[in-house]
């Protein structure tokens, strides 16, 4: 692999600068496209003078595709949004973006592809997030039928939009305070996934004994989400009383969680999609494909969420670990 070239599309997102760091370790040059070069420039320290590149991309225009394409040996899809905003739509971004890098790549002849779903994508699913990540994975087979597809559930991590988030969410509310979160109850399961994990499993999808299968990423532990809520809540100090929301009355506080994130600089707390999700179980199914398969020893949430959930505590690093 050592000098061959992998261009990684979505490389500066949460899972994307993992994967790039990790394809400069294993010796690949890497090109990544980006739609704002200059803000991804935090990306060339991961590798060494000259390994990796930056260009601009707008990933719905096929010409500039192409040109990123040029000379690839491997490309990664790690494109993906968590909720919808102005033309960054799902079907836009995931689906019909997913389908055009593509069609692209196979046009440009490019021997492997590793595109990054979900699980629970599904082309009949209720929800518009799962709804294109199936429609992706559709589009992506028929271009590319070697292509390998990964389909983590939640991925945990310093940058994560899980822990981070809802921690965020509780320190702006007084202690001990009710919070309106658990939606059916909290009871639906998850199977959370480190970052670094996904990314060395995403390298490894590019072996050939990969191509053409499909592999559903979880962690080494199954957690409600309730408890992983009261698990963030522990390494936090933060403090707060958890309410159930019946599933009746569900997709109005999504309703709610939309208006404020168009408040500038927001992101929805939750979404009525979301709640759609919260549905369904995010585990890995039994008999598929796993990390295993894939060379991975997953970590825990406990071995990894202390080191960065310090910030959230009221003297940080210096605050006793809660009981």
């Amino acid at each position: 692999m050592a000098g061959e070239l992998a261009v990684v599309f979505g490389g500066s997102g949460f899972v994307g600068r993992n994967v790039v760091r990790e394809l400069a370790k294993r010796g690949w040059r890497v090109r990544v496209a980006v739609r704002r070069p200059h803000h991804a420039q935090f990306l060339r320290t991961m590798g060494v003078v000259g390994q990796i590149q930056l260009v601009q991309t707008n990933l719905r225009h096929g010409p500039s595709i192409a040109e990123a394409l040029k000379g690839a040996d491997a490309v990664v899809n790690c494109v993906g949004i968590l909720h919808q905003e102005g033309a960054q739509t799902f079907s836009a971004v995931q689906a019909g973006g997913a389908a055009r890098r593509a069609r692209e790549a196979a046009l440009a002849g490019a021997p492997r592809f590793v595109h990054v779903s979900a699980i629970g994508a599904d082309e009949r699913s209720d929800s518009l997030y799962a709804r294109s990540k199936g429609e992706a994975e559709r589009a992506v087979r028929e271009a590319l039928p070697f292509a390998a597809i990964i389909r983590p559930s939640i991925i945990f991590g310093p940058e994560d939009q899980f822990f981070n988030r809802f921690a965020t969410m509780f320190s702006l509310v007084p202690p001990f305070a009710p919070v309106p979160i658990l939606i059916g109850g909290g009871e639906t399961k998850f199977q959370p996934v480190y970052v670094d994990d996904v990314a060395d499993a995403i390298c490894e999808a590019l072996k050939p004994g990969a191509a053409g299968k499909t592999y559903e990423l979880g962690g080494p532990l199954v957690y409600t989400f309730k408890q992983l809520l009261e698990l963030m809540m522990r390494e936090t100090g933060l403090k707060r009383m958890l309410l159930p929301v019946p599933h009746a009355i569900a997709p109005a506080f999504g309703f709610a969680g939309e208006c404020l994130g168009l408040f500038p600089f927001l992101d929805p707390p939750i979404t009525r999609d979301q709640v759609k999700l919260l549905k369904q179980d995010n585990i890995v199914s039994e008999g598929a494909l796993t990390l295993a398969d894939l060379g991975v020893s997953p970590k825990t949430v406990e071995s990894i969420l202390p080191g960065y959930m310090t910030r959230f505590r009221k003297y940080g690093q210096f605050t006793e670990k809660p009981a």
